[in-house]
């Protein structure tokens, strides 16, 4: 078994089509417990219950955005050690260093790659076969 295949991955994007995109990406890496939220709301709800390894997460949502997710995430002592990628437009430097500080793990920028992809994870868990 791959490490991708004990990896949960959570995520959280309140585009559909980002969604779809995302997790065809993952289960091309080889991922296969994946779970999708629309906002950073419902995102936590979901790691409440039910803790993720990784959590990828888009900036700009209803609800509760990026930041205040990533905020609640790290804030939570169950869900603290989840590694974070943020999920971002090219060259939003201000937001992807007030996610750095605190406490996302990688960026992976849109429109991404799935070697990108791949790169921004591998950062975080190695490689992932």
């Amino acid at each position: 078994m791959s490490i991708a295949e004990k990896i949960k991955v959570l995520i959280v994007d309140d585009q559909v089509t980002s969604r779809l995109l995302l997790g065809d990406a993952l289960q091309q890496l080889g991922f296969k417990q994946i779970t999708a939220a629309g906002d950073g709301a419902q995102g936590m709800a979901i790691m409440t219950q039910q803790p993720h390894h990784l959590v990828i997460s888009d900036f700009n949502m209803p609800k509760m955005d990026g930041i205040e997710f990533l905020q609640a995430v790290r804030s939570n002592p169950s869900t603290k050690k989840a590694a974070f990628i943020i999920l971002t437009a090219q060259g939003d430097r201000a937001l992807v260093q007030k996610a750095a500080a605190l406490g996302a793990n990688n960026v992976l920028a849109k429109p991404f790659t799935i070697e990108k992809m791949r790169a921004a994870i591998e950062a975080v868990f190695g490689a992932l076969k």
